[in-house]
């Protein structure tokens, strides 16, 4: 078994391909977009993901790339300071291993590491799979029919390879009850260099974030029970315009600039939860398995996991696939599963649905400051306790 065909080239299909490779595996990273995708939102990065980006030699890059924020803020309607933090907090919980980084630079960071390595294929999709003895019949939509011993599903949240493979979406989707949106903008003012500032209303939660290149990021979080989530640019425009419209703060400022933008990022919040990650020979990897949520902020982190272990899991099997997709699971399962339990939680802290909550979440971020507080508060969140697998990536697996 050596063919392996992964759809997805965000963060989990990258990670996958060069471990992979490093197996001796010939993967084909196949991805719908004719190109790596730009913009979208920030993450903070840290833990076992960060770990693996220093085993592939990426750290450096991914730190020169990254934003070394010094504080969380919270404001009122006049922009005053209510509650907040520095982020000291964190690089305690991680021995200073933290970073925020835009997530397409984390991907585009990935990528470079496989050029010329692996076969790549944009601007395309998986139509179609046919599970046979020796392996699986791909259909993709341009490239017509090709055959793979086995296909991984790293294609996210809404994951064709699922769907295909395993049934629609809302049979293994927990929505938890928010929508998220961002976008950027050029030029933006003022501009609070390495500082996170948060403004909230009941159920609804506007945040700025200083880019380079005189770049400005919004992140929207609202609560929405049973809203349609709207596809075209123009209506996501207005869902937002109308969620926001009495928004105090900056809001004003901020619709403006929501009009001159090309491009929103627009989705649920929610989780993927399924009883199996792998069925014959088809196996789904990173948010495609078990998206933990947008909000939670360890989902690139826990995709990179994934690949590691996935791969390193097909190389330590010899090539028997069957035991190889059984192991993977057993070793992330419960690990998961916490994770999802804790982001499930923290869900609803950055836009309480009352004004109580709100006064409740402010009031907690104050004792953050409280030496050993954040840690009994987050820190099971924070620190993984999950310890990565050593695999020898230099050995090859049997035809």
């Amino acid at each position: 078994m050596k063919a392996i065909l992964i759809s997805g080239a965000g963060i989990a299909g990258p990670t996958l391909a060069f471990w992979l490779k490093a197996a001796g595996f010939e993967p084909t990273l196949v991805e719908r977009a004719p190109a790596l995708r730009r913009g979208g939102y920030v993450i903070d990065f840290w833990g076992l993901g960060y770990d693996i980006a220093e085993r592939m030699g990426l750290i450096a890059e991914v730190n020169r790339v990254g934003y070394h924020a010094r504080e969380m803020r919270i404001v009122d309607d006049r922009g005053h300071s209510v509650a907040g933090f520095g982020t000291r907090v964190f690089a305690e919980l991680t021995s200073g291993r933290y970073v925020t980084l835009a997530r397409s630079d984390l991907s585009r960071l990935l990528f470079e590491r496989l050029k010329g390595t692996v076969e790549v294929i944009f601007d395309d999709e998986i139509v179609g799979l046919e599970e046979r003895s020796d392996g699986v019949r791909v259909q993709l939509r341009q490239a017509g029919e090709r055959q793979f011993d086995l296909v991984v599903g790293a294609d996210g949240l809404h994951s064709v390879v699922r769907k295909l493979a395993f049934g629609p979406q809302q049979r293994f989707e927990k929505d938890l009850g928010y929508i998220v949106a961002a976008f950027e903008a050029g030029g933006y003012r003022p501009r609070d260099a390495e500082v996170y500032l948060m403004y909230g209303q009941p159920g609804r939660m506007v945040g700025r974030f200083t880019l380079r290149d005189d770049r400005t990021l919004f992140l929207f979080v609202f609560a929405s029970a049973d809203d349609p989530l709207p596809a075209a640019l123009d209506r996501q425009k207005h869902m937002l315009r109308r969620q926001y419209a009495a928004g105090k703060w900056e809001c004003p400022a901020i619709l403006a600039e929501l009009d001159r933008a090309a491009e929103v990022y627009f989705d649920r919040v929610s989780q993927i939860r399924m009883t199996d990650w792998s069925k014959g020979r088809i196996v789904l990897l990173g948010d495609a398995a078990f998206c933990v949520s947008l909000l939670a902020g360890q989902g690139s982190a826990l995709a990179m996991i994934s690949a590691y272990v996935l791969a390193g899991e097909l190389a330590a099997a010899g090539g028997q696939y069957r035991q190889a997709l059984d192991n993977y699971e057993a070793r992330l399962r419960s690990f998961i599963e916490t994770k999802q339990r804790g982001a499930e939680r923290f869900a609803g802290a950055l836009a309480p649905k009352t004004r109580w909550g709100l006064g409740f979440r402010n009031q907690m971020v104050k004792a953050f400051s409280i030496p050993g507080f954040a840690r009994l508060v987050i820190g099971r969140e924070i620190i993984d306790t999950l310890r990565l697998p050593e695999y020898d990536f230099r050995s090859f697996p049997r035809d």
